[in-house]
Protein backbone atom coordinates (compact mmCIF):
# COMPACT_ATOMS: atom_id res chain seq x y z
CA UNK A 1 0.00 0.00 0.00
CA UNK A 2 2.56 2.54 1.34
CA UNK A 3 4.66 2.08 -2.17
CA UNK A 4 1.77 2.17 -4.30
CA UNK A 5 1.29 5.90 -2.86
CA UNK A 6 4.27 6.36 -3.64
CA UNK A 7 4.65 5.51 -7.03
CA UNK A 8 1.37 7.35 -7.23
CA UNK A 9 2.83 10.74 -6.11
CA UNK A 10 6.10 9.90 -8.31
CA UNK A 11 4.06 9.67 -11.36
CA UNK A 12 1.77 12.55 -10.53
CA UNK A 13 5.09 14.54 -10.44
CA UNK A 14 6.62 13.62 -13.29
CA UNK A 15 3.47 14.20 -15.58
CA UNK A 16 3.62 17.46 -13.96
CA UNK A 17 7.19 18.21 -14.82
CA UNK A 18 7.11 17.06 -18.34
CA UNK A 19 3.86 18.77 -19.24
CA UNK A 20 5.62 22.29 -18.05
CA UNK A 21 9.41 21.03 -19.85
CA UNK A 22 6.96 20.15 -23.50
CA UNK A 23 5.92 23.50 -22.81
CA UNK A 24 8.96 25.25 -22.11
CA UNK A 25 10.27 23.51 -25.37
CA UNK A 26 7.44 25.28 -27.25
CA UNK A 27 7.82 28.56 -26.12
CA UNK A 28 11.38 28.28 -26.38
CA UNK A 29 11.03 27.07 -29.62
CA UNK A 30 9.13 29.77 -30.66
CA UNK A 31 11.03 32.64 -29.65
CA UNK A 32 13.98 31.37 -31.05
CA UNK A 33 12.88 31.18 -34.39
CA UNK A 34 11.24 34.79 -34.42
CA UNK A 35 14.49 35.96 -33.33
CA UNK A 36 15.89 34.25 -36.39
CA UNK A 37 13.67 36.34 -38.99
CA UNK A 38 14.33 39.27 -36.51
CA UNK A 39 12.14 40.00 -34.02
CA UNK A 40 12.74 40.25 -30.58
CA UNK A 41 12.11 38.07 -27.92
CA UNK A 42 14.31 38.93 -24.40
CA UNK A 43 12.75 36.14 -22.52
CA UNK A 44 9.79 33.91 -23.33
CA UNK A 45 7.21 33.79 -20.45
CA UNK A 46 4.72 31.82 -22.42
CA UNK A 47 2.94 30.45 -24.88
CA UNK A 48 -0.76 29.17 -26.11
CA UNK A 49 -1.92 27.20 -29.21
CA UNK A 50 -4.99 29.15 -30.87
CA UNK A 51 -7.43 26.66 -31.56
CA UNK A 52 -10.02 28.84 -33.55
CA UNK A 53 -6.94 30.12 -36.22
CA UNK A 54 -4.90 26.93 -36.04
CA UNK A 55 -5.73 24.34 -38.85
CA UNK A 56 -4.20 20.50 -39.41
CA UNK A 57 -0.52 21.34 -40.67
CA UNK A 58 -0.89 25.17 -39.38
CA UNK A 59 -0.34 25.99 -36.12
CA UNK A 60 -1.14 29.93 -34.57
CA UNK A 61 0.49 30.38 -31.20
CA UNK A 62 0.13 33.39 -29.00
CA UNK A 63 3.83 33.74 -27.71
CA UNK A 64 3.87 36.71 -24.87
CA UNK A 65 8.10 37.22 -24.48
CA UNK A 66 9.08 40.35 -21.58
CA UNK A 67 9.55 42.57 -23.77
CA UNK A 68 6.76 41.46 -27.01
CA UNK A 69 3.41 39.93 -27.69
CA UNK A 70 3.54 38.07 -30.94
CA UNK A 71 1.28 35.67 -33.49
CA UNK A 72 3.00 33.14 -35.13
CA UNK A 73 2.25 31.23 -37.52
CA UNK A 74 3.44 27.77 -38.52
CA UNK A 75 3.75 25.54 -41.50
CA UNK A 76 5.51 22.91 -42.15
CA UNK A 77 8.45 23.71 -44.34
CA UNK A 78 8.20 27.50 -44.26
CA UNK A 79 9.27 30.50 -42.60
CA UNK A 80 6.80 31.68 -40.17
CA UNK A 81 4.40 34.43 -40.25
CA UNK A 82 5.18 36.40 -37.13
CA UNK A 83 2.33 39.36 -36.33
CA UNK A 84 3.50 41.52 -33.68
CA UNK A 85 0.38 42.51 -30.96
CA UNK A 86 -0.41 45.13 -28.69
Amino acid sequence: MWLSTVALIAAVAFAGAAAQAAEETVQGMLAAQIRMQGFACDKALGATKDAKRSRPDHAVWMLRCSNANYRVSRAPDMVAKVEPLR
